[in-house]
């Protein structure tokens, strides 16, 4: 199976019981931060994040490889009144020409990783704009959760990856076996 149908296949199922998609909690605690204004969320999945954001005053671009997932957050938007254009986009594939020449003041990135992306992340981002990103990392007490360790972070690898950001947050869970920073651009 590959990605694309794996994923619409989750996410048509996650649908069958969802009432309204939440954002991460993490980036909800975020909110004094979060003023307005462009935001990209990518593998934003069902769109919690995305509609958070676009609550929170954000044009919001988010992107997933899911055509079920983005159908569904442009339906919410549509039918809530917000900013979110929505676009289907594998990001294992570097050339996204609906990029070029974009900046955006927060980057989300919840539950995805491909380390390929990290250096266009922070060229995406505008000086003063934050990112936040949120994954499962390779926790001594949480196993292998059913994810490769391909598809984890090293422990504390945000902080050396965002070295030369001002980190706002960052919190390695070992009970939920996740690895979260906030942080904003100089």
């Amino acid at each position: 199976m590959d990605s694309k149908s794996k994923w619409n296949s989750k996410y048509k199922e996650r649908m069958n019981n969802l009432k309204e998609p939440v954002p991460n909690p993490r980036l909800k605690k975020q909110s004094d931060f979060l003023k307005g204004g462009t935001a990209l969320d990518l593998a934003c999945g069902l769109g919690g994040n995305s509609l958070f954001l676009a609550r929170k005053n954000y044009q919001v671009h988010a992107v997933d490889i899911s055509d079920v997932a983005i159908t569904f957050v442009r339906d919410k938007a549509e039918q809530d009144h917000l900013k979110i254009q929505a676009q289907i986009c594998d990001l294992t594939e570097l050339n996204h020409t609906f990029l070029v020449n974009q900046t955006f003041d927060i980057v989300v990135i919840s539950y995805y990783l491909d380390r390929a992306l990290f250096p266009m992340v922070k060229n995406l981002i505008k000086v003063g704009g934050y990112f936040f990103m949120e994954t499962f990392f390779q926790s001594q007490m949480h196993g292998n959760q059913g994810v490769s360790n391909q598809y984890k972070l090293n422990p504390k690898e945000l902080l050396g990856e965002f070295k030369d950001w001002d980190i706002l947050f960052f919190e390695e869970n070992e009970q939920e076996g996740v690895q979260t920073i906030f942080c904003q651009k100089r």
